[in-house]
């Protein structure tokens, strides 16, 4: 029988339809990997600096070279120091300028080098380093909210197939980001992330991964198959206020949470998306990380409705990652 489940972060309903599943083992790998065009270097890989902008941060291995470094996006979808005004052209027409700060988050020096295949040690560093520039962030004055995002595969909107992330400074607040806020004032039971991961650890049907500094659960209302929602333990606002023990266990449950799915599902595309509270926010919130593998895509019905169907319940993808991640 279908479900309806409520995503309590965003109050959007998500529908899981399991009799109309394949097969988990039927769903298809990407097919190739993102390639640049041959005759142009890579321009993420060492060597090759000179084809991007100098680096804003970056972290050196002991011979001095980089293992990871963020630099400016050369074709940034917000740049600028302009401070965010809306302007009304007609009574239905209004913009505003996209300033702020636009950055591409190179993650490792080997050109074939995944998230999955990362050391605790470069886990530790990713987190850190996004953690450093999150603080620079702040400090500019019209940068509102910073969306980190990895996408991986063509699927997923990558268009190099070196291993990268971005940060966009934006100098308004999404309105996903906005739905989250509201939806943690208006919990009743304290904060819905701390609450999500008591209630999960008593059930345990849907946990993938768990320790003393972080939760990986298959959410009960996942929206897509194999869903992940990466939770710290300890309920901090900010991404950028957490300590080293919590965010190299993020980094690391990011990875083993990679291993798993490629075990599980082979070398599918993600999204990944880190959410945190806004830079001068100091209202509830509980900063996490959302894993949405490519697996499906989504049709008129979603796209009419905004209602999700989900073919893989989560019970379901949870019991299999799990079984993976206690022999890895």
């Amino acid at each position: 029988m279908s479900q309806l489940r409520l995503n309590p972060l965003t109050g959007r309903w998500v529908t899981i339809v399991a009799e109309r599943a394949m097969r988990p083992t039927d769903f298809a790998p990407r097919s190739h990997q993102v390639e640049a065009d041959p005759s142009r270097p890579c321009p993420f890989c060492p060597g090759n600096e000179d084809q991007s902008m100098p680096a804003t941060l970056q972290a050196t291995s002991d011979d001095g070279s980089w293992r990871m470094r963020i630099v400016p996006n050369l074709y940034p979808a917000f740049d600028g120091e302009e401070p965010f005004a809306v302007h009304h052209h007609g009574p239905v027409h209004v913009e505003a300028e996209a300033s702020g700060l636009h950055e591409v988050f190179v993650l490792a020096a080997e050109h074939h080098v995944g998230l999955k295949d990362i050391s605790n040690q470069d886990a530790g560093s990713m987190m850190r380093l996004l953690k450093e520039r999150l603080v620079q962030h702040s400090d500019t004055p019209n940068v509102r909210y910073t969306q980190a995002i990895i996408n991986y595969g063509r699927e997923a909107g990558a268009s190099l197939a070196h291993p990268h992330g971005q940060l966009l400074g934006l100098p308004f607040v999404p309105g996903e980001i906005l739905e989250e806020q509201r939806a943690f004032s208006r919990f009743e039971g304290g904060c819905i992330l701390c609450a999500t991961v008591e209630t999960e650890l008593v059930d345990g049907e849907r946990v993938v991964l768990v320790n003393d500094d972080v939760l990986v659960v298959a959410p009960y209302w996942s929206g897509s198959p194999y869903e992940l929602l990466i939770i710290p333990r300890s309920h901090d606002l900010h991404l950028t206020d957490s300590d080293e023990a919590t965010l190299t266990a993020v980094g690391i449950a990011i990875r083993d949470s990679l291993m798993a799915l490629e075990e599980v599902i082979g070398d599918v595309a993600y999204n990944l998306v880190f959410h945190t509270a806004p830079h001068s926010y100091r209202g509830a919130f509980h900063w996490h990380v959302h894993l949405f593998p490519k697996l499906v895509t989504q049709a008129g019905f979603e796209m009419g409705t905004g209602v999700l169907i989900n073919i893989v319940p989560p019970e379901q993808a949870a019991a299999q990652l799990r079984n993976v991640s206690v022999r890895a």
